[in-house]
C-alpha cells in the first residue's frame, strides 16, 4: 500500500502577496462586546435558518478566556433565538470527558441559557471526507446532521498542538466525537495518544472540518473572536498560560479559510513585542498548515478583502486593523 505523507512547510508564513487566488470577504470590527459580536454576525447570517446549530467551546470549569457569556446569550435570545449550542465530549480526561461530566462544568461555566446538545452523547454517525488523503469519512456526534444550518463562534487563540485555534480547529476537533473521530485525528494506533503533530495532525483537523463544512454546504459561517488569547487553549483552562498578546475584536466570513487566514494576518501585522509568543507558538508547532491544507482542499481562499465594520465598511489592511491595540488587560 503506498505511504501517505504529509506535506511540508507548516512552520513558513506565506505573506499576502506571494498567495494567488480570488479574494473572499472578511467583515472585522474592533468593538469586543455582544454589540460587536452581533454587528459581525449580521454580515454573515444570510443562509442561517430552520433548527441552527452554534458551535463554540464552552471550556473546562471556570476556564477565564472562552468567549464571554453574556455576548452568546445577547446573540442568541436576539438573533437566533431557538438555536442550540453543540459540543461533543473530549479524547482527553478532564472535565468535558464523559457526558455527565461535561454537563457538570456547562453548568459551572453558566452555559444554562440555551439548550446544549453534546452531540455523541447518543452515539455517532459518520460525514464523508471529499478529496481527503487520510479520511475517507469522519465520525461525528450521532445529532449533527439534525440541524439545517451552522454557526462556528469561535475564540481564536493559541493551541498546545494546533499552533493556533480557529475556526477550522473549532470544527475539525469540536465535531468530531470524544471516542473514535477525535482519535482517528490524534493518533496513531499502538503509538500513544498525541502521537500524531504538525503538519500530518494540521492535515487531519481540515479534514475532519472539511466533512462537516461540506454537509452544511452554504448554510454555515465563520465567526472568530481574537480576544484574551493565550498560547493555551480552552481545554487548558485555569491552567491556561497568561494572556500577552493584545486584544484585536471580532472578525466574520462565509469562508472559513479566509477567516482564518486573515486572524493569523492580523496577529502578523503586530509589532515583534505584541505578537512574540503566539507567533512562536504557531511557528513552532507547524500551525500555518491548517491554512495551507485547507486552501489545497478547496475549501476556500487565503486572499481576502478586510472590511472595517466601524469606519464606513472601507477596505483596510490587517496592520491598519491592529495599529491601536493596546496591551493586554484582563477584564
Amino acid at each position: 500500500m503506498e505511504r501517505i505523507l504529509p506535506g511540508t512547510g507548516g512552520n513558513i508564513y506565506t505573506p499576502y502577496e506571494e498567495r494567488t487566488g480570488n479574494e473572499s470577504i472578511v467583515y472585522f470590527t474592533r468593538e469586543l462586546s455582544a454589540e460587536g459580536l452581533r454587528k459581525v454576525y449580521e454580515k454573515v447570517n444570510g443562509r442561517i435558518g430552520g433548527k441552527v446549530a452554534v458551535k463554540l467551546h464552552t471550556g473546562e470549569k471556570n476556564g477565564p478566556n472562552i468567549i464571554p457569556r453574556a455576548w452568546v446569550k445577547e446573540l442568541l435570545e436576539k438573533d437566533i433565538p431557538g438555536a442550540a449550542i453543540v459540543e461533543t465530549n473530549t479524547y482527553y480526561v478532564g472535565d468535558r470527558y464523559t457526558t455527565e461530566q461535561h454537563r457538570e462544568t456547562l453548568q459551572v461555566n453558566g452555559w444554562d441559557f440555551a439548550p446544549v446538545d453534546i452531540m455523541d452523547e447518543t452515539g455517532v454517525t459518520t460525514l464523508p471526507v471529499k478529496g481527503g488523503k487520510w479520511f475517507k469519512e469522519m465520525t461525528v456526534g450521532a445529532t449533527l446532521p439534525q440541524y439545517d444550518s451552522f454557526v462556528a463562534l469561535t475564540h481564536f487563540k493559541g493551541h498546545v498542538m494546533g499552533g493556533f485555534g480557529g475556526s477550522n480547529k473549532n470544527i475539525g476537533i469540536g465535531c468530531a466525537d470524544g471516542r473514535i473521530g477525535k482519535a482517528a485525528i490524534h493518533s496513531h494506533p499502538g503509538q500513544g495518544q498525541w502521537s500524531i503533530a504538525e503538519e500530518e495532525l494540521m492535515e487531519r483537523i481540515s479534514e475532519s472540518t472539511k466533512a462537516t463544512v461540506d454537509y452544511f454546504g452554504r448554510n454555515i459561517c465563520f465567526v472568530n473572536v481574537m480576544r484574551n488569547m493565550s498560547v493555551s487553549c480552552d481545554c487548558e483552562g485555569v491552567a491556561a498560560a497568561p494572556v500577552v498578546t493584545p486584544n484585536v475584536g471580532i472578525l466574520g466570513s462565509l469562508d472559513i479559510l479566509a477567516v482564518d487566514q486573515a486572524c493569523v494576518d492580523l496577529i502578523h501585522a503586530m509589532t515583534e513585542e505584541q505578537h512574540h509568543d503566539l507567533w512562536e507558538r504557531m511557528q513552532t508547532r507547524h500551525g500555518f498548515r491548517q491554512l495551507s491544507y485547507m486552501k489545497e482542499l478547496g475549501m476556500g481562499n487565503d486572499r481576502y478583502v478586510l472590511i472595517d465594520l466601524d469606519n464606513d465598511e472601507v477596505r483596510i489592511c490587517p496592520k491598519e486593523a491592529v495599529k491601536d491595540v493596546k496591551p493586554f488587560a484582563a477584564e
